[in-house]
Parts: C-alpha cells; sequence; structure tokens
C-alpha cells in the first residue's frame, strides 16, 4: 500500500537555500531515476516523519505528487542530524510497478534457541538482507527462526524461506546469528587450551634436550 506525499518543486539550490527551507519546517529532496532530470523538491518535515515511520521503513511506496506530475517513488538517502532530530535531505527513487527494484530487507529473528537456554549466547552477524523483487511485492522483513540452534552453531542465508517472488541477491553462505558458549566458558576453554599447547612444546623441548645429550656422550666416546 502506497503513502501519499505532495511535494513542492524548488527553483534554489545550494546549502543556503537548503538552510532556508529547513528553517521553515520542510526538507529539501531530490527525486531521481527513468532517465528524467533530477528534481529538487521540498517536503513537509513532518510529513516526512510519518512517511518513514511505518512498518515499511525505508522500503515505504510513497505515491508523489509533485504540482501536476504524479508518480510512484520510495526513499533512498536520508540524511540526519541526529543530535537535533531533524531531516536534512532525502533522496526518492522514481519507480514503476512492472519493474524489478534491488532493496535491503530487515531480518526478524523469531523462536528461541534450545542453545541459549542452556546458557549460549547469540551473535548477530547480518541484519538485512539484499533483495530484488517488484515494488508491491517488497516484504517489510524476513523471519530467521533459531528455535533449532544449539551452541555453537549458526543460521546461515540458505536456511531461510525466501517466498519464490523475491530474488536473492544475498551470498546464501553468509552467517545469520551463532549461538556462542558464554563469555567465561570460553576464556577457561582459552586458557586450557593455551595450557595444552604449553604443555605439548614443554614435552617436545624436553625431548629435544635429550637427543642433544645423547649425541654429546656418543661423540664423548669415540674421542
Amino acid at each position: 500500500m502506497e503513502r501519499k506525499l505532495k511535494a513542492e518543486a524548488r527553483a534554489e539550490i545550494g546549502k543556503g537555500a537548503a538552510r532556508k527551507i529547513r528553517a521553515g519546517g520542510r526538507v529539501p529532496a531530490v527525486v531521481y531515476g527513468h532517465g528524467v532530470e533530477p528534481l529538487p523538491v521540498s517536503i513537509d518535515s513532518k510529513e516526512l516523519f510519518h512517511l518513514l515511520h511505518t512498518d515499511a521503513g525505508m522500503n515505504v511506496l510513497v505515491d508523489m505528487r509533485v504540482n501536476s506530475d504524479q508518480f510512484l517513488a520510495m526513499p533512498r538517502e536520508v540524511q540526519r542530524d541526529h543530535i537535533r532530530g531533524q531531516f536534512l535531505h532525502v533522496d526518492f527513487l522514481r519507480i514503476r510497478r512492472d519493474e524489478k527494484i534491488g532493496v535491503e530487507v530487515p531480518i526478524h529473528l523469531v523462536g528461541e534457541s534450545h542453545g541459549v537456554k542452556e546458557g549460549g549466547v547469540i551473535e548477530h552477524h547480518l541484519w538485512n538482507l539484499h533483495l530484488e523483487c517488484f515494488p508491491q511485492d517488497v516484504p517489510t522483513s524476513i523471519e530467521a527462526d533459531i528455535s533449532g540452534l544449539g551452541i555453537n552453531e549458526s543460521l546461515k542465508v540458505s536456511d531461510l524461506e525466501i517466498p519464490d517472488k523475491l530474488t536473492l541477491l544475498t551470498s546464501p553462505d553468509e552467517a545469520i546469528v551463532s549461538v556462542v558458549p558464554p563469555q567465561i566458558l570460553r576464556v577457561e576453554e582459552e586458557v586450557a587450551a593455551e595450557g595444552e599447547e604449553e604443555a605439548v612444546a614443554a614435552e617436545a623441548g624436553a625431548e629435544g634436550a635429550e637427543g642433544e645429550e645423547g649425541q654429546g656422550a656418543g661423540e664423548t666416546s669415540e674421542g
């Protein structure tokens, strides 16, 4: 479902013009794509806030109207001043319903790993999937069921159920999450491993010393 957004074309560009636009409660933006010249516009900051805070996130479909022109678009890059909580600039991409687009879709973890119940800890490696699909088929998220993961096991992209209408562009071999032993246990294992290595090294050194002594004794007897 598209969200309607009315934008105003703007003639002035540059940092000074952008500051004036933001001071007036609007956000400078640019619409590009489909071989059309980039179109500088401005958008009401409150409307933009509501637009970007839906379940669709950055993948929200926008039914944009600029004067008498109306088209489908999607936000592509949003610049923010996080200290002031202000939008600085937005790029919108013109899209068509009959053309596939590339999108980043968040991965939503579901279930509870039995490895976590046994004391393991979740390590998160991948947060989004790169997918290709038609604009109307963009999902809000892709579920990843971690309930089957035990300690020292991982869930990969290849383990996910991807609907047929979506084309996966992320490598299937990438790990999404892993369940690892708790930190204190890992430290104990590392210490134990180091102790074993030191013992092996000491044993090898002792054997080498014995060999050298034997060779020295042989040389003496020959003299």
